[in-house]
């Protein structure tokens, strides 16, 4: 009978920066066919589950369970024995207080095949985020992990709460921030110095981290006063001295920052990972989606007939792409193309034809006539005809002044873009609540596909205060037009220069 069971992995998911996750974590939850995770995993991880695979949250956020740990347990194993393979996603490393011992041990009652997949506890890289080594030469030799929330049904503490207050290692409490008082009593009850060096981190790794940092004699007041609360760790020990120094990811320039990513969600990983880099938090709203067109006749038709042309045109890098499709689609590779000049609108365009082999001949910065006009001046293009495959509806600017040139231009769609209904609610209740600090816009059409996802009857009232960011002159028109005020526009028309343009823009308030 167990020969049919699925397989259970009791994943550790790392303490928050999805960045963190171990390789073999990441093998398992593109695996697998149920991923099952709690409060404290990240859910940038749920993206990379396989597309039908069932996704359940079971949160266990501070004594407010989703489920209770038996219901895990049971549902668990129950999809085991359906056959299922299953993730289970366990904030920080599954035996470091994270009730993996016990999961395990059901499971191995009931025979269930299972693995166990250690993760980074947050013990250990908040500290380190915060600047923190728990261990140093000149400090401590050695670290003790402690539960800060003991199973409150046990009749006496298992804490050595005298040996402790004695020993010279870093002390790390966990899931300690209801009990700091607590904590902070038995220590100097049984002879820790009140002036010991104390730190308590919230959220490390991510970008909300906050830290507290006092001593034993005043720390439980300075936490009270910041408001911190959970998911924090302390950390307790001279090591703490050391923060101030060391500290790095507390000093990221937008860590904190709230920025709305409105590109396609196809294409705006690279964009997010150039905004996390610099510890921004992104909340991902994509409000278009990029696909070939329903009628790609004229493509394909365009394709047959490629000899007859001089030149291929690039303006984006979804053309590169939608157009080696269509001509992989019809049995052709880059031989077909031997004979042609290439131009591409950007640096980013120009890389993206470079995967395919293709060096551009030609590169305007930009669509404005005189770029245009300037990067052809020292090519002979009368008479020439000229192939650009675009989006649908795309400006008329470049095909005009190759017209003006004397070529012959032949517009064909290549790709077009569609409204994606992404959480309104999520981004409403965020501008009504002045929770964001940016939005970005990437194209025009991310700006009218976010103004429509926005109440008519709110939308003024939700973007007057709003900052936002455009990728450059062109897209920032668009949001003008549409009664934004743009705060940034890139000078360089590229998603590295929108990232610069940002991290400006704060350097300067």
């Amino acid at each position: 009978m167990s020969e049919q069971y699925g397989k259970i992995y009791l994943i550790g998911a790392g303490p928050g920066d999805p960045g963190l996750i171990t390789l073999k974590a990441m093998e398992c939850i593109k695996s697998a066919d149920a991923v099952v995770y709690d409060y404290l995993a990240s859910p940038v991880l749920l993206q990379y589950a396989k597309k039908d695979a069932q996704i359940i949250y079971v949160g266990k956020k501070g004594g407010d369970h989703t489920l209770s740990q038996d219901g895990i347990n049971d549902l668990i194993i129950n999809m085991a024995k359906e056959g299922l393979n299953v993730a289970r996603l366990k904030g920080g490393d599954p035996f470091i207080f994270g009730r993996g011992g016990e999961e395990a041990e059901l499971i191995a009652e009931n025979s269930i095949p299972f693995e166990i997949i250690p993760g980074v506890t947050s013990a250990i890289s908040a500290a380190a985020y915060a600047g923190i080594p728990l261990t140093h030469r000149e400090h401590a030799s050695s670290v003790s992990i402690i539960t800060g929330h003991e199973d409150p049904t046990k009749k006496t503490s298992s804490i050595e709460w005298e040996a402790f207050a004695k020993s010279k290692s870093t002390l790390v409490f966990l899931m300690g921030v209801k009990n700091l008082p607590g904590i902070v009593k038995n220590l100097q009850n049984h002879g820790k110095n009140p002036k010991t060096a104390v730190a308590l981190i919230r959220w490390g790794t991510t970008p909300k981290q906050q830290s507290v940092t006092g001593v034993l004699g005043d720390i439980v007041e300075k936490v009270k006063k910041a408001g911190l609360k959970s998911p924090a760790i302390i950390v307790i020990g001279s090591v703490v001295k050391l923060k101030d120094k060391l500290k790095w990811f507390e000093n990221l320039p937008l860590l904190g920052k709230k920025i709305v990513v409105t590109r396609a969600r196809a294409q705006a990983s690279a964009f997010v990972t150039l905004l996390r880099k610099y510890g921004a938090e992104c909340i991902e709203i994509p409000t278009i989606k990029i696909s070939a067109p329903k009628d790609n006749l004229l493509l394909e038709k365009n394709i047959d007939d490629i000899d007859s042309f001089d030149w291929v045109i690039f303006t984006s890098v979804n053309g590169v792409k939608f157009f080696f499709d269509t001509l992989f689609a019809k049995n052709l590779d880059v031989r077909a193309l031997g004979h042609l000049k290439f131009a591409c609108i950007g640096p980013v365009t120009k890389e993206k034809l470079k995967e395919f082999g293709i060096i551009s001949d030609v590169l305007p910065e930009t669509y404005r006539a005189e770029s245009v006009v300037k990067a052809f001046s020292d090519r002979e293009i009368k008479d020439k005809k000229i192939l650009i495959p675009r989006a649908k509806e795309a400006r008329a600017i470049l095909p005009d002044q190759l017209k003006e040139m004397g070529a012959y231009v032949h517009e064909v769609t290549a790709y077009e873009t569609s409204l994606v209904d992404s959480d309104k609610t999520t981004i409403v209740k965020m501008l009504e609540n002045n929770e964001i600090d940016i939005v970005t816009f990437t194209s025009s059409s991310t700006v009218k596909n976010f103004v429509d996802l926005l109440p008519s009857d709110k939308y003024r009232e939700l973007i007057k205060d709003i900052t936002t960011a455009c990728i450059g002159p062109i897209t920032d028109k668009t949001a003008e037009s549409l009664g934004f005020k743009p705060d940034i526009v890139a000078t360089n028309y590229t998603i590295e220069g929108l990232v610069d343009s940002i991290l400006q823009h704060f350097k300067n308030i």
